[in-house]
């Protein structure tokens, strides 16, 4: 689950983090009263969205009287912001971050997140943050320092001291950069975070170290002990099929190409779109029904494939051992029954009652392509859509 950089910035704030002054702003009018009660002569105007890259994109604004902070929020709020990492359509502002301006010294980049490799916290710290951090990874990637933590001796003091000096900082700034460091650590753990990003860490030209943006993800199997984040949830900036899957126990990632799949297990999802890419094709959608489905979850799975517009073919690849071939058989029948399937539909079954299920899917009378393994499957569907264009 991903929340906005403000209600990170409050969290972090508990933590003993330094974040500067800002409120949320719906309204231009709103942003000017911010701006004139965090008073000072300068103030950034931002975007709240779920994506990054929003300076590139115009959703970072400087204003220089709280009159020109009210024109950029009506300029942002009701505008979708096109950033690198929205897409061609972007993400409508529905609010705005008003903020007090910071004079920067340096910016700096700190990110803590999981490292599947090794199944630890890694630290990644770097003296060249800001909006080009990518490039500094690519071009120069003796600039980025990572630690891993020991679970056992957990994170120490020396270790933000370390990272610190590894960036080039010394003296009171080094001090001060390590000890958010261990602010935002502590904030990683006790919240269940899945990352905490920092870029840029900037130290002003008063010798402070503050979060000058944030992003924060959490582990949605942990929520359940922290309902409070759980309700900064915002519906609005997620997919609406992806929030229909929740709420059925479905995992469903929406993609940008036209196959869509119904897998059952996640790695055996992920393998399947690797495979369909293998081929040619370009999945729609990662989707896994969970090992057990009952048959109106399956049902409902295929309607939220075939919701998406630009579906042209779907592949079914089941292997059942938990989940039996016979409901997702029965299933599929059911989803074709209620809302029709018009694309071509390539299933491949193998498993726990799996001539009982091709056995519904033959008497079925749908227009369904067999396949004898995933290869097979992959090919027939990218065919299929490739003579179905």
């Amino acid at each position: 689950m991903k929340i906005h950089e403000y209600q990170a910035k409050s969290l972090l704030k508990k933590f003993g983090v330094p974040v500067p002054e800002g409120a949320i702003a719906y309204t231009a009018t709103e942003a000017r009263e911010i701006a004139q009660a965090l008073g000072g002569r300068v103030w950034a105007v931002k975007a709240q969205i779920h994506a990054g890259g929003r300076g590139k994109g115009g959703g970072i604004k400087l204003a220089k009287s709280p009159e020109e902070a009210a024109t950029f929020a009506e300029q942002m709020i009701g505008t979708p912001l096109i950033t690198p990492q929205t897409g061609p359509h972007g993400q409508l502002v529905r609010r705005v971050y008003v903020e007090k301006g910071s004079a920067i010294a340096q910016e700096l980049y700190l990110s803590i997140l999981i490292d599947r490799a090794v199944g630890r916290i890694m630290i990644v710290f770097s003296a060249a943050g800001g909006m080009d951090i990518e490039e500094v990874a690519a071009k120069t990637p003796q600039k980025i320092h990572k630690l891993v933590i020991d679970p056992v001796m957990d994170f120490q003091d020396f270790h933000g001291r370390n990272l610190a000096f590894k960036g080039g900082l010394s003296g009171k700034i080094a001090t001060k950069v390590s000890s958010l460091i261990s602010g935002v650590y502590q904030a990683f753990k006790t919240l269940d975070a899945s990352l905490i990003e920092i870029n840029p860490l900037v130290i002003t030209s008063e010798g402070d170290a503050i979060a000058l943006d944030a992003k924060m993800t959490f582990d949605d199997n942990a929520l359940y002990r922290h309902l409070d984040i759980e309700e900064l949830r915002d519906l609005d900036e997620e997919e609406t099929t992806e929030i229909e899957a929740t709420r059925n126990s479905l995992s469903y990632i929406k993609l940008e190409g036209n196959i869509g799949c119904l897998v059952n297990g996640a790695g055996l999802a992920m393998a399947t779109m690797d495979v369909i890419k293998l081929y040619g094709g370009e999945p729609a959608n990662f989707l896994d029904v969970g090992g057990g489905a009952p048959r109106e979850r399956v049902t409902i799975a295929l309607k939220l494939i075939l919701s998406d517009p630009h579906v042209e073919g779907i592949l079914v690849n089941i292997f059942g051992g938990i989940m039996r071939c016979d409901i997702i058989a029965e299933g599929i029948v059911a989803a074709a029954h209620e809302v029709g399937i018009n694309v071509p539909l390539v299933v491949r079954l193998e498993g726990t009652n799996v001539e009982l299920g091709r056995k519904i899917l033959a008497g079925s009378g749908l227009p369904i392509i067999n396949a004898d393994d995933l290869g097979d499957a992959a090919r027939r569907i990218v065919k299929a859509v490739e003579e179905a264009a």
